[in-house]
């Protein structure tokens, strides 16, 4: 659901306007992302809450980091330069409520070289996640790159049966189908809408 949330934020509060093709794009990737998950997902009450609110923050971040990008005229590993360690003292105080910190497996705790090796690799890749979603969302758009995560959604998913044999269920199937063509929409009128901007440049004075 952060796509669509994200089209609500920026229409609400940036004033960005959709063309209404762009927007339908939107009915089969929910549809087929629904499909996808709804049989594999178990649904109670404080799930939904902790649902609800990880879309909101998560659609509220990445409308942030592009708006914040062209705000501050910055590039992506410029505001990620900013953002990181104002994110490192905000987690400084939240760990020792969620995670031991002295003792065995604390952070204060004995470290192996296998595990000082292991999180060194989790921060660089971090990093490199951090720095491509702060491109993607500062060269294109917000809802630009969720296209990107629903289509490795579709990708992990069809390499998990290719690959690994696991199971995929028809209504798994047609989920991707919809997803997909919901991208392959939204992919055909972005680039006719570039095109149809390079035109219009073209042909002023």
């Amino acid at each position: 659901m952060t796509t669509p949330v994200i089209v609500v934020i920026q229409s609400v509060a940036y004033g960005k306007t959709f063309p209404l093709r762009i927007k339908l794009t939107l009915v089969p990737i929910t549809l087929g992302v629904f499909l996808n998950s709804y049989y594999d997902v178990k649904f109670s009450v404080l799930g939904m809450a902790f649902a609800t609110l990880g879309v909101l923050v998560t659609s509220l971040y990445q409308v942030w980091v592009g708006a914040k990008q062209h705000e501050l005229q910055v590039n992506s590993m410029q505001l990620l330069y900013y953002q990181a360690p104002m994110s490192s003292a905000m987690l400084l105080f939240i760990i020792p409520f969620f995670e031991p910190v002295f003792g065995e497996g604390g952070i204060f705790g004995p470290w192996t070289l296998s595990a000082v090796i292991m999180v060194l690799l989790s921060g660089i890749i971090a990093f490199m996640v951090n720095l491509s979603i702060y491109w993607i969302i500062g060269n294109t758009s917000p809802v630009t790159y969720n296209m990107f995560g629903h289509f490795k959604f579709c990708i992990t998913l069809l390499g998990g049966c290719l690959l690994f044999k696991d199971p995929l269920s028809v209504n798994q199937g047609l989920g991707i189908l919809c997803t997909l063509f919901g991208i392959l929409a939204y992919t055909h009128f972005k680039l006719s809408e570039q095109e149809s901007n390079k035109s219009k440049l073209a042909q002023r004075p």
